[in-house]
């Protein structure tokens, strides 16, 4: 889902820099009071005041509290995308391009710890964007399996499933050593040790 969707539609898509600069603000400052307090905690009034916008101007980019919430889900998930997908090069094989796209996604995580709190909140604010956040990203991880299967680096057969498991591997991953942070393990490590996973298994050879 686009941010401009969730917000409530394409008339409230800025049209101008500013504007944009606007919408960045308010995304911005929605995530930092939606990490701390909470969606039911939050207000409009205290994101306006974080984003040094009037509180006016808010309902020009949303309908609500509800839809700045989904926008921000939304926002997330093309960060989330957008960090990915700088880390790969075509010239990376498809294990390597596991291991870089989990690293990028738990520096992300690193400097976005809100983005848990958020993503686990919306499964009860607005269901529908906490399953497409998910469904999102492991169509992503199927397609990268699939291709790996292609060019012969990995075995045949992968799909939905072993995307979803990938993606459940990583974001729990994520949790434990990058958000809770006191396993005193760098996202390098992390994403390396989730890759020999992938590569070796667990059973004994």
């Amino acid at each position: 889902m686009s941010v401009a969707r969730a917000a409530g539609g394409e008339d409230k898509v800025p049209r101008t820099e500013r504007g944009r600069r606007t919408l960045r603000k308010l995304l911005d400052a929605a995530a930092e009071e939606f990490g701390e307090k909470g969606f039911h905690e939050a207000s409009v009034s205290s994101i306006t005041r974080r984003a040094g916008v009037a509180l006016g101007s808010f309902y020009t980019y949303f309908d609500s509290k509800d839809a700045l919430f989904r926008a921000l889900v939304a926002d997330m998930s093309e960060k989330v995308r957008t960090s990915a997908r700088s880390a790969l090069s075509d010239s990376m094989g498809a294990l390597e391009i596991e291991r870089a796209a989990l690293t990028a996604f738990l520096r992300f995580a690193a400097e976005h710890k809100e983005i848990y709190r958020i993503i686990d909140e919306a499964e009860f604010v607005d269901p529908d964007s906490y399953r497409t956040h998910y469904e999102t990203i492991a169509l992503r991880i199927a397609d990268r399996l699939r291709a790996g299967a292609e060019s012969g680096e990995f075995r045949g057969g992968l799909g939905e499933l072993e995307a979803w498991a990938v993606m459940g591997m990583n974001v729990f991953v994520g949790l434990r050593y990058v958000v809770w942070g006191d396993a005193g393990m760098p996202a390098e490590d992390a994403a390396a040790g989730v890759n020999r996973l992938l590569a070796e298994g667990v059973l004994r050879r």
